[in-house]
């Protein structure tokens, strides 16, 4: 029971690797808040959990949305000690000529400005308490750019480079704050990293994608959560604007 009576928010909790952060959380004995924009996947995963767990309907990119996030869980829970930015949208090759300034900003804000808000709503929060984490999920494309996922790769960069500077402005704090860089992983978001007939997609993504991955698999919603916990609980104690790349080597 790594994480005992700690309560811990979970963005993009309806799906993929963030259903299994708030699984493996509560099983760990979190009390978890399951966050994700679509309500109906958010209590259905609250409903899986073996915990005390709360579902909230949220927009990341929306402010008022996270204060009320942020707000509902203190109120419920009484305090906020894990944060685990997941949520995050994806994007297929597009040449940066044809990229419209809309799909840009969804992506920027999504994946980038959720957490700045997120962040801005908990942090005032563990100030207080003294203490707490702060996880965000990246990709190993913050590192191992593509050609036509500009956008993406942007946003996931900015990710971890905003991760590390509130690292070292929050550690006197006793917040820390670390970022995970997931592979290619098998989620239903994958195939849409990919263009082209749907058929075609739903057969050939995951055999094109192994191929990229030195350890030959892709990487399982459950081996992003196992990092998650081990940043989240004191095993990484001492650990604080770190990237742990999750991904089979394919960022080498």
């Amino acid at each position: 029971m790594l994480l005992q009576d700690k309560v811990a928010i979970i963005t993009g909790g309806g799906s993929g690797m963030g259903k299994a952060m708030c699984q493996l959380f509560s099983r760990q004995g979190a009390k978890v808040v399951v966050a994700d924009l679509n309500a109906e996947a958010a209590e259905a995963t609250r409903q899986e959990l073996p915990g005390d767990a709360l579902a909230v309907a949220v927009n990341v990119a929306d402010e008022a949305m996270v204060r009320n996030l942020v707000e509902e869980t203190v109120r419920v829970f009484g305090r906020v000690d894990i944060l685990a930015n997941n949520a995050g949208v994806p994007m297929s090759f597009l040449p940066i000529e044809e990229l419209t300034v809309e799909r840009w900003d969804t992506i920027m804000n999504v994946n980038t400005k959720s957490i700045f808000l997120t962040s801005k709503y908990v942090v005032p929060i563990m100030k207080q308490q003294g203490g707490g984490v702060i996880l965000n999920t990246a990709s190993i494309a913050s590192i191992r750019a593509r050609p036509g996922l500009h956008a993406y790769c942007a946003s996931k960069g900015a990710a971890v480079i905003l991760s590390k500077a509130l690292a070292i402005e929050l550690a006197p704090y006793k917040i820390r704050v670390n970022a995970i860089n997931p592979g290619p992983a098998d989620t239903p978001m994958l195939s849409k990293f990919m263009n082209g007939d749907q058929a075609d997609i739903e057969r050939d993504t995951k055999e094109i994608f192994i191929d990229s991955v030195p350890l030959g698999s892709l990487i399982s919603p459950e081996d992003i959560a196992n990092a998650a916990l081990y940043l989240a609980s004191d095993m990484g104690k001492m650990v604080t604007g770190e990237v742990l790349n999750v991904d089979g080597g394919r960022g080498i």
